[in-house]
């Protein structure tokens, strides 16, 4: 298989038509991942100059696909200052907020999607992916099609949860998602090692989730994708920003353990959905139990006016079932979490009119 350093001669081979370098000795190369038969970058260039370096991409793609044992190629053109642009230009005193304006009003839905539910924590590490995982599935357990699009481009875990790998095909300018457990699922961790870093600035990553947003093939005409599940990276930066920007969301869920520490992160969380005007559908209590304490969260959502979902308890099967790629709602469909998932896909159904 290639190694980093054909892959960046074969680059380097390609020109830069504005100074004439390789690529690589241009510094447009960014991110570049290199793992077993596929390689990914992110081809980073000047906003003004994005339709004009397309045939390099293209050339790039082209490139790579032509190294022996090379299989499967993603390069994401990027502009630095694409994401920033929409923002400065809604600068207001009516949108403005400590220093920050309000993201845009988004266009339109990825095509052939019904719905789309943002699940969000603020704080990492309180099992939001696990929740995202296991309340997509519960979805499809009611009989919706559902798609899973993992948006924590830095730690994405999605891969792991639902026991897929390798970079999924392209094909007629779209991307094909994986699917597991009656799940379409798209991830950028489908493109890299489980143990590689995606050392991309903001801008890279709001492209990357841009690309796998809207040029994933998640429904057809004649078969629209009823609900599309987006795991959120911790936080209230670009992704985020991104997203609604990018497509209008017709919900988002917050999931938080008990303590203090990470309400505080769901309470920003939720001013972020409220500033976009998302509206918050629901507050999960994940780990409730002896070590993190229960109903901090139930509290929380009547303060905040949001509605209380209901809680999870901590259990190993539960972190089981995620490593060994089978989400719980599907090794135990009768069990007692499985149908704490079932009432959570139930309430917010029927809120999205599903």
């Amino acid at each position: 298989m290639p190694d980093r350093e054909t892959v960046l001669a074969a680059l380097d081979a390609v020109i830069d038509p504005k100074t004439g370098q390789g690529l690589v000795a241009a510094g447009l190369v960014q991110g570049l991942v290199v793992a077993e038969d596929r390689a990914g970058f992110a081809l980073e260039v000047a906003a003004s100059d994005a339709a004009f370096y397309a045939p390099v991409r293209d050339a790039a793609e082209a490139a790579l696909k032509a190294l022996p044992g090379m299989t499967r190629v993603a390069v994401v053109l990027t502009a630095e200052t694409v994401a920033a642009t929409p923002r400065r230009a809604s600068l207001s005193p009516q949108a403005v907020d400590q220093g920050r304006p309000k993201a845009p009003v988004a266009a339109a839905r990825p095509a052939h999607v019904r719905r789309v539910l943002a699940v969000a924590s603020g704080k990492g590490g309180v099992g939001k992916s696990t929740v995202a995982v296991n309340l997509a599935a519960a979805f499809a357990a009611r009989g919706l099609s559902v798609g899973l699009l993992d948006a924590d481009v830095y730690g994405p875990s999605i891969p792991t949860m639902l026991g897929v790998s390798g970079a999924p095909e392209y094909i007629d300018n779209a991307i094909t998602p994986h699917v597991s457990h009656g799940l379409k699922v798209m991830s950028v961790g489908l493109l890299t090692k489980a143990n590689d870093a995606m050392i991309w600035r903001g801008p890279m990553a709001s492209q990357a989730l841009t690309q796998m947003l809207t040029q994933t093939r998640w429904g057809t005409e004649d078969a629209l994708l009823d609900i599309l599940v987006v795991d959120l990276p911790p936080g209230t930066g670009d992704v985020q920003l991104t997203l609604v920007q990018k497509t209008p969301l017709d919900g988002a869920i917050i999931v938080s353990t008990p303590q203090e520490v990470a309400l505080a992160d769901a309470r920003r969380a939720h001013t972020l959905f409220q500033k976009v005007e998302t509206p918050t559908l629901g507050l999960i209590e994940n780990m409730t139990g002896p070590v993190f304490g229960r109903g901090g969260a139930e509290a929380e959502a009547a303060r905040l006016g949001i509605p209380y979902l209901g809680d999870l308890p901590l259990d190993a099967a539960v972190r089981e079932g995620g490593d060994a790629g089978v989400p719980i709602v599907v090794s135990d469909p009768d069990g007692d979490i499985a149908g704490r998932f079932a009432g959570f896909a139930e309430a917010l159904a029927k809120k999205l009119e599903l």
